[in-house]
């Protein structure tokens, strides 16, 4: 009889506290977020990226880039050959072109994927809100969904939807795994990003696989390798 009172108030404690954690806003996603990573996610990492372009008759382009990343907010991309001085850099909420190691052309960007792949764990709670409305996320709507046999979070799109802007995070380990949005000419098309085959690296994780698709078709897989989490990265690298 002892034993079963026991568990009786055992249950009755336990369960307003299952209750109360659970997630049921995008504010108490994103703090959840941070919660767990925010001390250990790193700072700065390096990779090779083997990136394979398809034209719309199935051939592919294969071209190595070597990218490295600082977080909150910045992400060099060096093509091949290096010494040609041609590449991408994404910092202080713009974007800069490099042609023959010269720059080429720059504008306003926010990269949707750096926010929610890894700026989301070391820019301020608030920061991120505000970042994620404007880039145009409906972040009253959040439900529960299945997403590779693993359980997710939606926020942007009610259930059923699949076209309208929305992004998947996974609800045991708390990352980014997918982006839907409507195509940027008359929004028909649907495009889609998958970050995929997650593996730790330092305090966090990175998903050495990415792939791009329009209205289910691949146009664009991307291959990390040589991994490296928090190398020293002089600062020189991120500055125009």
């Amino acid at each position: 009889m002892r034993y079963f009172i026991l568990v009786c108030c055992l249950a009755i404690v336990i369960a307003p506290v299952t209750y109360a954690t659970k997630i049921r806003t995008t504010e108490e996603l994103v703090s959840a977020m941070q919660k767990k990573y925010a001390k250990s996610w790193y700072q700065t990492a390096t990779f090779v990226q083997k990136t394979t372009n398809f034209d719309k008759d199935g051939k592919a382009k294969v071209e190595t880039w070597y990218e490295a990343l600082s977080v909150p907010g910045s992400l060099r991309i060096d093509f091949t050959p290096i010494k040609d001085g041609n590449g991408i850099l994404f910092t202080d909420r713009k974007i800069f072109s490099f042609k023959d190691g010269k720059q080429d052309g720059t504008r306003a960007f926010v990269h949707p994927l750096m926010i929610l792949g890894f700026d989301i764990y070391r820019l301020p709670a608030a920061e991120v809100i505000e970042t994620l409305k404007g880039l145009k996320f409906d972040l009253s709507i959040l439900h529960e969904d299945t997403w590779q046999g693993r359980a997710v979070y939606v926020v942007g799109a009610k259930p059923g939807d699949l076209h309208s802007l929305q992004f998947w995070i996974d609800q045991k380990n708390l990352y980014f795994v997918r982006l839907l949005r409507p195509g940027e000419n008359d929004g028909a098309q649907t495009q889609e990003t998958q970050f995929n085959k997650y593996v730790r690296l330092g305090g966090g994780w990175m998903a050495p696989e990415v792939i791009f698709k329009v209205d289910g078709q691949i146009r664009t897989t991307e291959v990390y390798s040589e991994l490296r989490a928090n190398p020293r990265l002089d600062g020189k690298l991120f500055d125009p």
